[in-house]
C-alpha cells in the first residue's frame, strides 16, 4: 500500500484530502505544520509527499528543500497553493516539486495528478528484479517465476503483471489499467481487464497456496504479498 505524507495546516482540507485517499486505498498520514512534517518524513518511509505551501514554523518550500536535500528526488512531491503566480509556482519547481495545485481545486485533480505521477515513477524503474512473495519478475530477461518455477507469459500479461508488481498495495481500477496497461482512454464497458487478470491469476496464483492478486469489490485489483 502506497504511504503518502499529508502536510496541510487548515484541518478542514487537510480532512477531506485525507478521506478521498483513504478512500482509494492509500495510507495517510497527515501534519498540521512544516515542523510537524519534517519530522515525520524523516521518520516513516513515504511513497509521496503533498505539501501545502504557507505553513507555521515550516513553509513547504522549506520543507521540499530539505526533504530533497536529504532524500534525493526519487519520491514525488505536489504542492498546495493559494498563490497562483508564475515567480511562486517556479519557486515551487526550483526546490523539487514535481507537480502542483492551485487551491481552490477538486480532489478528483488532486487524485489524477497522484496517478500521473505514480505512473511516471512506473515509466521509470531501473531495477532488473520485481519482487512480490516467491514471484520475480526479470526485467531485464522478461521472465517471471513463482519460487524455482518460470511462468510463461504472454507480451500483454508480462506488462500487466510488472504494472501491479510497481504498484503493489495500491487498489487499482480498471479504467487505469486500461490507460496504463492497454494505452486506452476510453470509459466504454470492456471485459478486457478482467479477461487478462483471470489469465494471469491462473498463470501465478492458481497452482499455489499463497494468492497474489485480489479483487477490491466494485473498484478492481490489487497485489499484496
Amino acid at each position: 500500500m502506497a504511504h503518502i505524507l499529508l502536510v496541510e495546516d487548515e484541518v478542514n482540507i487537510a480532512s477531506f484530502i485525507q478521506r478521498g485517499l483513504l478512500e482509494l486505498g492509500y495510507e495517510v498520514s497527515v501534519a498540521n505544520d512544516g515542523e510537524g512534517g519534517w519530522f515525520m518524513a524523516q521518520t516513516g518511509k513515504f511513497d509521496m509527499l503533498i505539501l501545502d505551501i504557507i505553513m507555521p514554523k515550516l513553509s513547504g518550500l522549506e520543507l521540499c528543500s530539505k526533504f530533497r536535500k536529504t532524500f534525493g528526488f526519487k519520491v514525488p512531491v505536489i504542492m498546495l497553493t493559494a498563490l497562483g503566480s508564475t515567480d511562486d509556482i517556479v519557486k515551487g519547481l526550483q526546490v523539487g516539486a514535481d507537480d502542483y495545485l492551485v487551491k481552490p481545486f477538486s480532489f478528483q485533480e488532486l487524485e489524477a495528478r497522484i496517478q500521473a505521477l505514480f505512473r511516471r515513477s512506473f515509466e521509470q524503474v531501473s531495477q532488473s528484479l520485481l519482487k512480490c512473495n516467491d514471484l520475480t519478475l526479470d526485467c531485464q530477461e522478461r521472465k517471471a517465476y513463482r519460487g524455482s518455477e518460470e511462468i510463461l507469459l504472454t507480451v500483454k500479461e508480462y506488462r500487466l503483471l510488472e504494472y501491479f508488481l510497481v504498484h503493489q498495495g495500491i487498489a487499482i481500477d480498471r479504467l487505469t489499467l486500461l490507460r496504463d496497461v492497454w494505452d486506452k482512454n476510453f470509459d466504454t464497458y470492456t471485459n478486457v481487464v478482467d479477461v487478462y487478470v483471470n489469465y494471469l491469476r491462473n498463470k501465478i496464483d492458481k497452482n499455489f497456496d499463497h494468492k497474489l492478486i485480489h479483487t477490491v469489490v466494485g473498484f478492481g485489483y490489487m497485489m499484496v504479498e
